[in-house]
């Protein structure tokens, strides 16, 4: 036997005989190309079958938009009678939940982004009369007969393919007599080659159907344009007046009390050998203004991003911020919700001013604070059961929070009726 070598090839490595012929690296490449069309056959194959259990799923969901459609046209008809004020903001909220869940079945399945178009944080009638509720109900509507259709037709394909393979081996078997069933293994066969080929293909065109309708329109995003310059110029001015602040504290607080730590201890250093006792009154002294130092610092690190938030995020900060608020405040939070750093230390900071004026101003006695996750938005509700009448001043601690917000895109609404209860809803983009 001749004296052999090994060739590492793409999927495993070939022993190489010296004189026994053995296997050749063309043939491993051979071999590691035939192996790629087959994994790659077996991809697309995947994708088809499961095109075919998505379409099943967006042909039900959108013959179930038809009474949600119904429903909504029915409330808001009988606005006028006045029970249409108790069941149109419903109805039109479970509206925007459905085409929410659409917007992240077009990201989740095709790829497709598809914003949302909502003016911002709403209740009552404010839902009702926003332009992109109307376009939500002609999707709706529209996307019964489209949605059914297009997530039928991989679902017909794949039962149609799935019969013309059973077919198959019959007309083998008995032969091709009868006309109609070679056409019918024809058109299996054809239905196989059109699902592995196509079929992810309507998926994707639903996506995009759905991103027309339920999209925001192109002046509504020049509008958002102007904001976020507006927003912007907000922001950088507000960042340049928190570096402000941050540097006079500094100076006023701790940077003074280090100063002054350093001339105690010279001077303790002076009378250590003349006066112990006064050196060490000095030291004692120089011991309690490092700690009013360091708790000037705390504070100050604190007030631009609170240790809590960084090491347990925004929904655990928040709980920690109700427990000691003299107002018993309830947080109710979807699993999972986070947001980026910048982005959940706005909302924390907005939460904090809001959960102040509730304990100062709101007379209540319980409130509450929701986050939910909301297509691509983080969603936060903080409310109380006080006497109402409030608003968002142009100068103040909530006109703050609305720059700061608006720095994300994000934005803030409140509701707050005479008599209560309160609403305080801001809204944030957090997700891709």
């Amino acid at each position: 036997m001749g004296v052999g070598r090994y060739v590492d090839g793409p999927h495993k490595t070939t022993r190489i005989d010296g004189d026994e012929g053995g296997v050749s690296p063309t043939d491993t490449g051979a071999a590691a190309r035939e192996n790629g069309r087959t994994m790659e056959w077996e991809d697309r194959i995947a994708a088809a079958r499961q095109a075919g259990l998505r379409g099943l799923e967006l042909a039900a969901r959108s013959l179930g938009g038809l009474p949600l459609f119904l429903a909504a046209v029915l409330s808001i008809a009988l606005l006028p009678l006045g029970i249409g004020l108790l069941l149109a903001p419903r109805a039109v909220a479970a509206v925007r939940r459905y085409a929410d869940e659409q917007r992240e079945r077009g990201r989740a399945w095709s790829g497709v982004r598809i914003d949302r178009p909502y003016r911002g944080p709403a209740h009552g009638l404010r839902q009702v009369l926003d332009p992109a509720t109307w376009r939500d109900l002609l999707w709706l509507i529209l996307n019964v007969p489209v949605g059914t259709a297009m997530g039928l037709v991989p679902v017909a394909l794949s039962a149609w393919a799935g019969l013309g393979l059973v077919i198959a081996p019959v007309v083998l078997t008995v032969g091709t007599e009868h006309q109609f069933w070679s056409v019918a293994v024809g058109i299996g066969v054809l239905a196989v080659a059109v699902l592995i080929a196509g079929a992810p293909a309507f998926l994707d065109l639903h996506a995009r159907f759905s991103a027309a309708l339920l999209s925001p329109p192109r002046y509504a995003l020049e509008a958002r344009v102007d904001r976020l310059e507006v927003t912007r110029a907000d922001a950088l001015d507000s960042g340049a007046a928190e570096l402000r602040r941050i540097e006079k504290d500094l100076h006023d607080g701790a940077q003074a009390r280090i100063a002054a730590l350093g001339m105690t201890i010279g001077l303790a250093e002076q009378l250590i050998r003349t006066d112990p006792d006064k050196a060490e009154a000095l030291l004692a002294e120089a011991r309690d203004t490092s700690g009013q130092a360091l708790a000037d610092l705390r504070r100050l690190v604190r007030g631009i991003h609170p240790p809590v938030l960084a090491e347990r995020g925004l929904v655990e900060a928040v709980r920690a911020l109700a427990v000691v608020l003299p107002v018993p405040t309830t947080v109710l939070a979807d699993p999972g919700v986070r947001a980026a750093a910048p982005v959940e230390a706005a909302l924390y900071f907005a939460i904090a001013e809001a959960l102040a004026n509730v304990t100062k101003h709101s007379g209540a006695t319980r409130a509450w604070v929701n986050l939910r996750a909301r297509a691509q938005n983080l969603v936060v509700e903080v409310g109380d059961d006080g006497t109402g009448g409030a608003g968002i001043p142009p100068a103040g601690g909530l006109a703050g929070v609305c720059k700061r917000l608006g720095a994300f895109d994000g934005r803030m609404a409140v509701t707050s009726p005479p008599g209560g209860p309160t609403v305080l809803a801001m809204e944030v983009p957090c997700g891709s």
